[in-house]
């Protein structure tokens, strides 16, 4: 493994600095994730309000968590965050930089964050603590970072997209026995089942799922949720399945699915399909040109199968990166 100084770790350019973000500077970080997506994978793949969501995500604090780095004319050209909603055992590094310029930031903030999950995790009861990291390929220059840190590959996610050109604006009727029908976005009680379905899914998964309460602040710190675009799946009037929304994609003509979870006893039925292409179908009803989501290329449930089944390709790949930090208190 490659041998790094600790002032190529930390030390910033002469007259570069770094501050913690604050929510105004949401439209700035926004510029610099697109520039960073641009370089990366040949596309914009953020919107603002998943900038601001990211910068308000449970369990982040941006006056004790993040950083921003700043260029001697005061640009933001890079910036770096946690992810854990949940409080658990595992961590997301996040860091972004201006494509060239934003270089001389990258270890820096990585040495920052990095420093900061050893507090989170005295913080939040877990030694070790576990900490990924992504990057596409050609980040050749983050790679070799996250390598230097101790990061080491563990596997692959996808970021996938289809055309809704031509989908149907009614969805095909779902499986015999089966109803799909939209969440009722006042109803405690709906809410409730949508999460427990996901969380329950999500657990024979990789995916650490948040609790009812942090879930719950997630949805409330976004800017707008459309519940029309949100959907369960019942079997004798039990909810098996769910699809969670996101508004995030509505400036890019993009429906997202946030989120589809159906349980083990329900599986291999159709019954995610039918979730989806309900979901389609309302995408494409309110003239959204494309529809996207995220996965795990080494799900166990296998969902990439269903996605391709569906019609869904990859806009690009990411592969994932894991490290451990012990913990220390401040």
């Amino acid at each position: 493994m490659r041998a790094m100084t600790a002032a190529a770790t930390t030390a910033l350019p002469e007259g570069w600095t770094t501050r913690r973000p604050k929510l105004d500077d949401a439209e700035e970080i926004l510029a610099l994730v697109h520039a960073s997506d641009i370089a990366a994978f040949g596309e914009p793949d953020c919107t603002l309000d998943e900038v601001r969501e990211m910068l308000t995500e449970p369990n982040t604090d941006m006056s004790r968590d993040c950083w921003i780095a700043l260029d001697p004319a005061g640009k933001i050209i890079g910036w770096a965050y946690p992810r854990n909603a949940n409080r658990g055992d595992r961590d997301f590094a996040d860091v972004y930089i201006w494509p060239e310029h934003g270089r001389p930031a990258l270890r820096p903030l990585l040495a920052l964050l990095m420093d900061r999950m050893a507090e989170r995790a005295a913080e939040f009861g877990h030694d070790p603590y576990e900490v990924r990291a992504g990057a596409i390929a050609s980040e050749g220059e983050l790679v070799a970072a996250l390598e230097d840190a101790g990061f080491a590959f563990l596997k692959q996610h996808a970021r996938l997209q289809m055309s809704l050109a031509g989908v149907p604006l009614t969805a095909p009727a779902p499986p015999a026995g089966v109803t799909v029908r939209e969440v009722r976005g006042d109803d405690e009680g709906d809410l409730r089942a949508v999460h427990s379905v996901i969380f329950r899914a999500f657990a024979d998964t990789d995916h650490l799922g948040a609790d009812y309460e942090a879930w719950r602040t997630q949805i409330g710190n976004e800017s707008s949720i459309s519940f029309d675009e949100w959907f369960v799946a019942e079997v004798d009037g039990r909810v098996v399945g769910a699809l969670q929304s996101s508004d995030a994609g509505v400036d890019d003509n993009e429906g997202w699915v946030k989120r589809l979870g159906v349980l083990r006893a329900y599986r291999k039925r159709g019954v995610g399909e039918a979730l989806l292409r309900r979901a389609f179908a309302v995408y494409a009803a309110k003239g959204r040109a494309k529809v996207g989501l995220g996965v795990d290329m080494e799900n166990p449930t296998q969902a990439i199968r269903l996605y391709y089944a569906v019609g869904m390709t990859p806009l690009y790949q990411a592969d994932v990166y894991r490290t451990y930090v012990t913990a220390r208190a401040r």
